[in-house]
């Protein structure tokens, strides 16, 4: 089997180099049988998907250059965040391109347990989805709370009832946009409010 290996840290310019995960995914490939075909290795932090190496592996991995990618740890592999990083895994599978994390025995879509896995990650990715939004609500309904209002700011109420007794007088959502410099769509939008 084909095997690409991605490496990070977060920066040089503290000492930290890419070597050791290097050396031991190198002999873990060995191990395991596989044939290193590429290196992919950034010194950038994990919280952007910016990173060169990072972009050039999933460009690779849509190419089928590879079968599978062995990395040091998942926080190695991204720190973007639940979300983005199951995605990251995701895409890999629909790419027919396996991983495997070094230190997480657990992590790896290789062998007996693969469906069970990717099964896992993405019930994760949906709770933290459902986590997200019921964030998002409860943040709202605290900002309602402290008597904030929510919407777009701006909005009129005399140019709502100017444009309601325009079209009232019989003229078109067009002519009310024209006459008060509103687009016809928010016309009609005032119409029904």
């Amino acid at each position: 089997m084909r095997a690409a290996i991605y490496a990070r840290v977060s920066t040089r310019d503290k000492g930290q180099d890419n070597e050791n995960q290097l050396r031991e995914l190198r002999a873990f490939a060995a191990r395991s049988g596989y044939t290193v075909v590429g290196d992919y290795v950034d010194s950038e932090s994990g919280a952007r998907a910016d990173r060169p190496q990072f972009l050039r592996l999933f460009q690779d991995a849509h190419q089928r250059r590879f079968d599978v990618v062995l990395f040091w740890a998942l926080d190695r592999f991204s720190r973007e965040g639940v979300m983005e990083t199951l995605t990251y895994l995701q895409r890999l599978s629909s790419a027919g391109v396996q991983f495997k994390s070094f230190t997480e025995q657990y992590l790896d879509s290789t062998g007996l347990f693969r469906d069970a896995i990717i099964g896992i990650l993405a019930t994760i990715a949906k709770q933290e989805r459902v986590r997200l939004g019921e964030r998002t609500k409860a943040g709202l309904a605290k900002a309602v709370a402290k008597g904030k209002v929510l919407g777009r700011p701006g909005v009129d109420a005399g140019v709502v009832a100017h444009v309601k007794r325009l079209k009232a007088a019989g003229s078109s959502n067009r002519a009310i946009a024209t006459a008060l410099e509103l687009s016809p769509s928010t016309v009609a939008k005032y119409l029904v409010e």
